[in-house]
């Protein structure tokens, strides 16, 4: 990494990849939008992630503040896990990679409107106009 690079603040995009950004997480959170699960439960909703792993990666969503542990026997000690509200709030997100995943992968179909069969799309919305926004309508300081 460049000196330049080094001095620049992270962005929003960097901050949340640093907290959500690799495979098994973003797997886990998929699993506990449902509610919450325990430990064998995640393993057979995450295929393929080993028992230290997943350890490892609820203690880290804890850490975040996305995942709580609750406890449902003291002897042995053993918890369910669900996501807290902050942790909730990245379904929108997931939602979108989901869509993404969909259009790029042969079989998979995007999420289409019940009542019409149109696929949906995704739309940057303002909650204080109750507007669409196009994307010249929008600051990009995210990703610049």
């Amino acid at each position: 990494m460049d000196a330049v690079a080094s001095r620049r603040p992270a962005s929003p995009l960097a901050e949340a990849v640093t907290r959500v950004g690799d495979r098994w997480t973003l797997l886990i959170v998929e699993a506990l939008l449902t509610g919450p699960l325990r430990f064998s439960e995640l393993t057979e909703h995450v295929c393929g992630i080993a028992p230290n792993i997943l350890t490892q990666r609820l203690r880290h969503l804890e850490r975040e503040r996305l995942v709580v542990a609750q406890p449902y026997t003291n002897r042995p000690p053993r918890f369910a896990y669900a996501l807290t509200a902050r942790g909730q709030e990245l379904a929108g997100a997931l939602r979108l990679l989901a869509d993404w995943g969909s259009q790029h992968t042969a079989g998979e179909e995007a999420p289409h409107h019940a009542a019409c069969g149109s696929p949906l799309e995704t739309r940057l919305y303002c909650p204080t106009c109750e507007v669409a926004v196009g994307e010249d309508e929008a600051t990009d300081s995210y990703f610049v």
